[in-house]
């Protein structure tokens, strides 16, 4: 048995794999303790799980603004104190003071982000094996930076880091969680209020929400509801209330339509949806192949190196959907009809969704992970490139 710590806070994008991942480990005997950020997003999304043990840790994002610049800097090195001191004391956060309740870190693993590079560097100075995960198709400023640290680099298929020998890089996808199952569209739709019988647009702006796309679907409820496509809108925390609006189909009949802050239904809500209309995050772009559900991606434009257009492109070519830029919006409301209304362009995007579920890569991920731990416990830990 090993013990993990994992971090993975900062956005739903982040944590959403790291709970899979410890999740999976626990399945295996192994133990973890998750590190997430003091953000709202990682407050809501750990209540879920009180059978899984949480450190919330100091941090703050990468910025060039010398005021957003100077505050990263004091806060990562805060947490790499943090970090530092929990590898030496390797003391699971659940345990009581003064009970001795140890163990041995036998490796960390990083989700990427703020919260990954004071780990992964606390680790190399102790001499832990570290392991990074890069889901997005154009690799973040952590893994770039921190990728010659580890022992291991986890990339996106077909994506490459020529500064990472390729003798510590695995091509695998990013874990989901075990929840994350399609279940039938109209029992799905009873559990979200929806009347089963109705077309269904889903809208999700990922873990922050999207102001654009919420913005899009109030300016465009009527006219959808005139179609009699019932939408359900997952603002963002911050950015709405949870509201019902009920309106009239072309034929007169009533069309539910249902606004919510915060959901942490996924499966549900892709599962209920004739289509997805969303971000592309790398986690929500997982969920939608696991659950099979067609999506039209806006990519946010601001993204980091302009990330999320590179997920939404190579999903569009996989066939899992279509791409529309931020600035077609006002194109989008047709492109939206054109699909949820074409039963045979949805069974072939359902489809090339289910030859995209294949790999599982959790269990290719916690196979490589033992291997590496058992490598270090036996004194052959598997070399790294040196700093």
């Amino acid at each position: 048995m090993s013990f993990f710590v994992i971090s993975c806070g900062g956005t739903g994008g982040h944590l959403s794999p790291g709970i899979a991942l410890a999740e999976a480990l626990a399945s295996r005997g192994h133990e973890s303790v998750l590190l997430v950020s003091q953000k709202r997003v990682d407050a809501r999304l750990m209540e879920k799980y009180p059978q899984l043990t949480f450190a919330r840790m100091p941090g703050s994002g990468f910025g060039w603004k010398p005021a957003t610049l100077a505050r990263c800097v004091a806060s990562q090195s805060r947490a790499f104190l943090f970090c530092l001191h929990l590898l030496r004391q390797g003391r699971l956060s659940d345990a009581p003071a003064g009970t001795g309740r140890k163990r041995r870190v036998d490796g960390v693993f990083g989700f990427g982000g703020f919260t990954s590079a004071p780990l992964v560097m606390a680790a190399r100075a102790l001499g832990i094996p570290a392991v990074l995960h890069e889901a997005n198709r154009v690799p973040g400023l952590a893994v770039r930076t921190l990728g010659r640290l580890a022992t291991r680099v986890y990339l996106p298929p077909g994506v490459e880091l020529p500064a990472i020998r390729a003798s510590i890089t695995r091509h695998v996808g990013l874990p989901v969680r075990a929840e994350i199952q399609k279940v039938p569209a109209a029992t799905a739709r009873r559990e979200i209020g929806l009347d089963p019988n109705q077309r269904v647009l889903v809208v999700l702006g990922g873990s922050q929400g999207s102001s654009p796309l919420n913005d899009w679907t109030r300016q465009n409820l009527e006219a959808l509801a005139a179609e009699g496509i019932q939408v359900y809108c997952v603002t963002g925390l911050g950015k709405g209330t949870a509201t019902e609006v009920t309106l009239k189909s072309a034929s007169g009949a009533p069309v539910r339509s249902r606004f919510e802050a915060f959901s942490d239904r996924m499966a549900v809500l892709m599962s209920a949806a004739d289509l997805v209309l969303s971000r592309a995050g790398a986690g929500t772009i997982a969920e939608l192949i696991r659950c099979e559900a067609p999506a039209i991606l806006v990519p946010y434009p601001q993204a980091a190196d302009d990330h999320q257009r590179a997920n939404a492109v190579y999903f569009e070519q996989q066939g899992g959907g279509l791409v529309v830029p931020q600035t077609r919006l006002g194109d989008l409301r047709a492109e939206v009809l054109d699909v949820i209304t074409n039963d045979w362009l949805l069974r072939q995007f359902r489809g090339n969704l289910r030859r995209m579920d294949r790999a599982n890569a959790l269990d290719l991920i916690i196979s490589d992970l033992e291997e590496i731990t058992a490598g270090a416990q036996a004194g052959n830990p598997i070399s790294v490139v040196p700093a």
